[in-house]
């Protein structure tokens, strides 16, 4: 099954989909230096690749929604879909829940970053997690992947077509 959202022949979805991954792990890291530093410097980057992380994550989001609709309900890859998109959804709602609670604070206060440690660290582990399942639709299951006629005759999951 090919991607049905592409520029030039390529899927959408893969191409914005490394932006989440570096902003949120950029989050994570930042927010664990402010924590160890206590530099203003670090909490405001962290909290800054944070809410980029969340707007890129809603964007790559849409395509890779769309992609999963045109999946076959017969095949394995539709639960892997599922599996991946929950990993994804979830790691966007600790994210984007860490940006409402790190925004409140005032100029006058450096925050605490446990929480923020907590939920972007959770929210980076579900993302790994996510990747490997989206690694596995492409590399097991061929979603998003334009096959030659002679590839296409071969299921992966079944082994016949």
């Amino acid at each position: 099954m090919y991607s049905k959202i592409k520029i030039a022949g390529h899927p959408l979805h893969a191409m914005l989909v490394p932006f989440p991954v570096a902003f949120y792990t950029a989050a994570m890291v930042c927010f664990i230096v402010y924590a160890n530093n206590m530099d203003p410097f670090w909490y405001k980057v962290a909290l800054k690749a944070n809410i980029a992380g969340v707007a890129t994550a809603a964007l790559a989001a849409l395509p890779g929604f769309i992609d999963w609709l045109n999946i076959p309900r017969i095949k394995k890859a539709k639960k892997v879909g599922i599996a991946h998109m929950l990993c994804n959804v979830t790691a966007l709602a600790l994210f984007g829940a860490n940006i409402y609670l790190e925004c409140d604070h005032t100029q006058d206060t450096l925050p605490d970053a446990t929480s923020a440690i907590v939920m972007t660290t959770a929210g980076f582990v579900l993302t790994l997690i996510a990747g490997f399942l989206g690694w596995a639709l492409v590399q097991k299951h061929h979603i998003g992947v334009s096959l030659t006629a002679e590839q296409q005759k071969i299921d992966p999951v079944d082994g016949v077509k």
